[in-house]
């Protein structure tokens, strides 16, 4: 049985992805930890602290794994993301060089890397991965992060050439769903306005911005599900892959969406001097379907069902 390392597992995307391949009992199962503590749910997961910007920290993670999911990473809400762009950058160039070099020294055979969307410019149409390269401008507001995760990128590409290890690169929508942070200072659009929502009592609730923007929001397990048929079919050394709904839905609509399923009466109010980024763009993911597989199987309103149903019985 092959042995699969899973970075970040105490986080979002990291926990569901534990949760998953421990359910499915095809691989043995190591996690790291590092701020957060080790998740007990599982006798038979061996937890590891690491942390990733550290060499020795790495190459001890890493000894006797065959595939890494490298889902660990200095993240945060759209507060920072405006106010302190830089706390993206370092952290997350550091740690993944890192756990790179080492996949190459020890032999891994395959390295999944959670990318993002925010090298491409907002667009009316479906991008295709092909719809950015090197030379089109990051929006200005995602400088610093977007150029974090092409480099990133780029390692991976790099470090595929080489020939020992396979590697996939995830240019992921917005992701939602159990698990992600809902405390309103760290949490993300979707993740906040089902907090602001659930624990609502004065029947008002405070949009930021204009509520216009567009965001591809995928539910996690769908995400979950990519990585999962790209460990089993990928057959290049890099791909690099879009990976969302495929359309663009309205922060205000998504509100809306999520107050109707919560069953609670609540009127929409809307602060414009908060941080607001008016970009809409949404993913093409025919490359995913025609070489994986994969197609997003959960629509917004479901996702939006098993969200507020995971809050209730979780959070509240």
């Amino acid at each position: 049985m092959k042995r699969l390392l899973i970075c970040g597992a105490t986080g979002f995307i990291g926990r569901n992805l534990l949760e998953y391949f421990h359910n499915k009992g095809e691989y043995k199962i190591r996690a790291t930890h590092f701020k957060s503590k080790p998740i007990f749910n599982y006798s038979d997961v061996e937890w590891t602290y690491a942390d990733l910007r550290d060499t020795k920290n790495v190459k001890t993670a890493l000894i006797g794994v065959d595939i890494v999911l490298q889902f660990a990473a200095t993240t945060s809400g759209a507060n920072d993301i405006v106010n302190r762009p830089y706390i993206h950058v370092t952290d997350n160039a550091v740690m993944n060089s890192l756990i790179l070099r080492e996949c190459y020294d020890q032999k891994i055979e395959h390295f999944v890397f959670p990318s993002c969307t925010v090298m491409y410019q907002p667009s009316d149409t479906a991008l295709k991965e092909t719809d950015w390269d090197g030379g089109d401008e990051i929006y200005k507001t995602y400088f610093g992060v977007g150029n974090t995760k092409v480099y990133i990128e780029k390692m991976c590409d790099f470090f595929g050439r080489l020939g020992v290890t396979k590697h996939t690169a995830i240019r992921h929508s917005n992701i939602y769903g159990p698990h992600d942070k809902y405390d309103l200072e760290k949490s993300h659009m979707f993740g906040a306005t089902i907090t602001k929502v659930m624990t609502n009592e004065n029947g008002k609730m405070v949009v930021w911005g204009s509520g216009k923007a567009g965001r591809d929001l995928l539910h996690v397990d769908d995400l979950v599900r990519f990585v999962d048929l790209a460990l089993q079919r990928q057959k290049t050394n890099y791909e690099l892959f879009n990976v969302g709904i495929g359309e663009a839905i309205k922060v205000i609509d998504v509100v809306k969406k999520i107050i109707h399923h919560s069953g609670k009466q609540i009127k929409i109010e809307h602060d414009l001097s908060k941080p607001d980024i008016p970009t809409s763009l949404f993913l093409d993911c025919s490359k995913a379907d025609n070489e994986l597989g994969w197609k997003p199987q959960i629509d917004i309103d479901t996702g939006i069902i098993n969200t507020l149903e995971w809050y209730k019985n979780s959070i509240l």
